[in-house]
């Protein structure tokens, strides 16, 4: 069976589409393969790392990556974008993708308040992702009839 592939599109691809590609790796693997970009890739921010290490998701390996290392090489059957400023500056048709979605997250790396605050907001924002990952994979799984 060919797995589903899945680009998660934010600004920076430094928190939320990082996060959705390390859930969707997590929870969905044996159906998605997951991959994430930037408009203007800022790099991996470190609080994103340690709030998916907390629950027990590696991102050792995740890079942030500009968009352009997509387009015209890979071919995906959804584009996520993750915060309305990629919504909008996203083509409008993606090129090489079946469906295009958006799920507008707040962005933790522009949050501002104490260090403990910054703590606490990239973990609620995690676990929104978190959850509507999941839920996201269950609807395409029964849409399947699997």
């Amino acid at each position: 069976m060919d797995k589903i592939r899945v680009l998660f599109l934010c600004t920076g691809n430094s928190a939320r589409s990082q996060m959705a590609e390390a859930f969707l790796r997590a929870y969905g693997s044996e159906h998605f393969e997951a991959f994430s970009a930037g408009l203007e890739p800022k790099g991996l921010h470190p609080l994103t790392i340690q709030v998916m290490e907390e629950i027990g998701i590696d991102m050792s390996g995740h890079t942030s990556k500009h968009l352009d290392h997509y387009l015209g090489t890979m071919h995906f059957s959804y584009v996520i974008t993750v915060c309305s400023h990629a919504d909008i500056n996203c083509p409008a048709v993606f090129p090489g993708a079946a469906r295009r979605e958006h799920w507008d997250f707040e962005d933790p790396v522009a949050f501002k308040g104490t260090d403990p605050d910054k703590l606490t907001k990239f973990r609620q924002v995690r676990d929104l992702i978190g959850q509507q990952v999941r839920t996201w994979i269950e609807e395409r799984i029964n849409t399947k009839g699997e």
